[in-house]
C-alpha cells in the first residue's frame, strides 16, 4: 500500500480515538498535588514504569516508547501496536504522629503506534501530563478548614519518526488540555462555611523532539545514545478564584480572574539516556536515564484579588498564589532479561527491574520535594506470541527536604496490555 494512504488511515484513526479518550484522567492522592500543576507524569508506559520510568535510548519493534519520539521509525512495516495502561494505587502518609491510607487509580494511558514505510513511523495516544488529587481538613482558630483538588493535564499526541542508517529523528505535537480544581472550604463555629475555589482552565500545545544513534557493537550486541527536548513556552487558557457562602442561596462572587498566556509558563526539559542491548539465545537490555527541567524559570504568576504569599496575614491553607519553582532533576536505571526468546514459554517471559531518584520541581515552604522508589515486572505473552500483558508492582517514597512536611509511601499496581496486530496486510487470493 502506497505511503499516502497509511498515512490517511492513520488519521482516520487519530479521528476514531480522540474522541474515545477524551475522559482519560489520571488520578494521584497527594496533598502535595494541590501546589503548582500537580503531580508531574513521565510519559511513561507500564513496560516502561516496570524500569523505573526509563525510555530516552530505548527502541523495539513490539513495545510504544512515548518518552522519545525518534523510537517510533523503529517498527516492522507490517507491524501495529496498540498499548493501554492502567494502576491502582495504595497510599500510607504521616504527618507527625498522624497516620493515614488511602487509594487512587484508573486508566493512565491509550497509545497506538504504526509505520509509514521502510524508514518512517509514526504514533498517535494520550496520557496525563500532570494530575491533581487530594482532600484532607485541619483545625484553625474558632472553627475548622477543609481542603480538597482534582483534575490534571491531559496530553494527547501525534508524533512522526524517521530513521536513517542507525540514527533515529523524531517529534511529538501534543495538544494539552484539562482543568484544575482546588477548593478550600472554610468553617467558623458561631458562622456558615465559606468556599473559596481557585480554577485552571488549560487548552494549549506543546512540542517534543527526539533523536537516537544506535550502533552495533558485535553480530547480536547494540548500543544506542537518545536525547529528547522540549522548549520553554506559556500556556494558553484561563484562571479564575470565587468566593461563595455555602449557607445562602447566592452565586459565587469573582474574586480574580487572569489568563495563563504570559502568566503561566511550562520548562525547557532535557533527557538522556544510553541502552545496551544483548540478543541471542536469551536478551538482556540495560538503560540509564537523566532528565533535567528548567522549573526555577517557568514564571507561574500570583492572581490579581489572592493574597500574595509574602503577605504576613495572608491565610497559608489558601495555595492559589504565585510560586517559585525549583528545578526538577530525574535519574533512572533499569533492566530487562528473557532467559530464551524462542523457548518455552516462560523461559520467553520478560523479566523487569528498575530504579529512580528525583529531586522535583515543587517549592513548598522553603522546601523541595523528593522522590525515590524501585519498581519490578513481568511481560507475559499470549499463546499466539502477539499480544504482551505487563505486569508491574512499585514502590516509592516521596517528602520534602530540609523538613518533612508529610512523609508518603506508595504501592501501586500496574498494568499494561500491548497489542501486536499486522499492520494493512493484505490477502492473495488465489
Amino acid at each position: 500500500m502506497k505511503m499516502k494512504n497509511k498515512f490517511l488511515a492513520a488519521i482516520l484513526l487519530i479521528s476514531a480515538m480522540v474522541p474515545a479518550a477524551l475522559p482519560l484522567q489520571a488520578q494521584t492522592t497527594s496533598p502535595y498535588s494541590m501546589y503548582g500543576y500537580g503531580i508531574l507524569g513521565d510519559r511513561a508506559t507500564s513496560m516502561q514504569r516496570q524500569m523505573g520510568g526509563i525510555g530516552y535510548a530505548m527502541h523495539s519493534g513490539r513495545q510504544i516508547n512515548v518518552m522519545n519520539p525518534a523510537s517510533y521509525a523503529s517498527i516492522d512495516s507490517l507491524t501495529f501496536l496498540f498499548d493501554i495502561g492502567a494502576d491502582l494505587t495504595f497510599l500510607r502518609s504521616k504527618e507527625g504522629d498522624v497516620k493515614e491510607t488511602s487509594t487512587g487509580g484508573g486508566l493512565d494511558y491509550v497509545t497506538m503506534q504504526f509505520p509509514l514505510s521502510k524508514h518512517f513511523g509514526g504514533s498517535i495516544g494520550m496520557l496525563p501530563y500532570t494530575s491533581v488529587g487530594y482532600a484532607f481538613g485541619s483545625n484553625i482558630a474558632h472553627g475548622a478548614r477543609e481542603n480538597q483538588g482534582s483534575g490534571g493535564i491531559n496530553m494527547a499526541y501525534l508524533g512522526l519518526a524517521a530513521n536513517y542508517f542507525g540514527v533515529g529523528l523524531g517529534f511529538n505535537v501534543s495538544y494539552n488540555f484539562g482543568t484544575i480544581i482546588n477548593d478550600l472550604y472554610s468553617t467558623p463555629n458561631n458562622s456558615g462555611q465559606t468556599l473559596f475555589e481557585h480554577v485552571m482552565e488549560i487548552r494549549d500545545w506543546d512540542i517534543n523532539l527526539g533523536l537516537q544513534y544506535t550502533t552495533k557493537i558485535s553480530q547480536f550486541d547494540r548500543v544506542c545514545a537518545g536525547f529528547t527536548y522540549s522548549p520553554k513556552k506559556s500556556l494558553h487558557g484561563k484562571s479564575w478564584a470565587t468566593l461563595q457562602e455555602m449557607t445562602q442561596e447566592t452565586k459565587p462572587d469573582t474574586v480574580g480572574q487572569l489568563k495563563l498566556y504570559k502568566n503561566y509558563y511550562t520548562p525547557d526539559c532535557f533527557g538522556v539516556g544510553l541502552n545496551y542491548t544483548h540478543e541471542k539465545v536469551s536478551k538482556i537490555m540495560v538503560e540509564a536515564d537523566f532528565s533535567y527541567q528548567l522549573w526555577s524559570k517557568a514564571k507561574y504568576s500570583a492572581m490579581p484579588g489572592i493574597a500574595d504569599k509574602n503577605d504576613p496575614t495572608a491565610d497559608p491553607g489558601i495555595v492559589f498564589e504565585g510560586m517559585d519553582f525549583f528545578n526538577r532533576m530525574r535519574i533512572a536505571a533499569g533492566c530487562e532479561f528473557v532467559p530464551k526468546v524462542r523457548g518455552s514459554y516462560m523461559e520467553r517471559v520478560n523479566y523487569r527491574l528498575g530504579a529512580y531518584f528525583c529531586n522535583d520541581y515543587l517549592n513548598i515552604q522553603g522546601n523541595r520535594t523528593r522522590e525515590y522508589g524501585i519498581s519490578c515486572g513481568f511481560g507475559f505473552h499470549t499463546p499466539q506470541d502477539k499480544t504482551i500483558v505487563n505486569v508491574g508492582f512499585e514502590w516509592k517514597h516521596r517528602t520534602t527536604t530540609p523538613t518533612v512536611l508529610i512523609a508518603e509511601n506508595y504501592f501501586n499496581i500496574t498494568l499494561g496490555l500491548n497489542f501486536n496486530e499486522l499492520w494493512f496486510w493484505q490477502r492473495k487470493i488465489k
